[in-house]
């Protein structure tokens, strides 16, 4: 389903990556996350998705930039950043953008 986000603008991290085969411990640790990330003030939601081959994109939305940073500061969110380089990731980027507009059907 569609994240329920306010009116414009606001904030969105979007998260694309190539997995490797390895999941030793990656799907509880970003369950894990994804429910610590619903209880912050600034968080409205994500929608993802990841083909057969391995990748896939993960789209955040923030309030504003300062949640993000305190996202991005979060104890958890830097350890599964640092496994995630080291096994669970081929390949990975990152880009935060403002959202100034929407539209569309829900």
């Amino acid at each position: 389903m569609f994240t329920k986000t306010p009116k414009p603008p606001y904030y969105t991290v979007i998260f694309t990556s190539k997995r490797t085969a390895l999941d030793d411990g990656y799907t509880e640790l970003n369950d894990e996350l994804y429910a610590e990330a619903q209880k912050l003030e600034g968080y409205y939601g994500a929608e993802t998705l990841r083909d057969a081959n391995g990748y896939g994109v993960a789209v955040l939305y923030w309030r504003n930039l300062e949640d993000i940073q305190q996202w991005a500061k979060y104890q958890k969110h830097i350890r599964a950043k640092q496994l995630g380089k080291e096994k669970w990731y081929e390949g990975w980027k990152v880009r935060i953008a403002k959202v100034e507009r929407e539209y569309g059907s829900d």
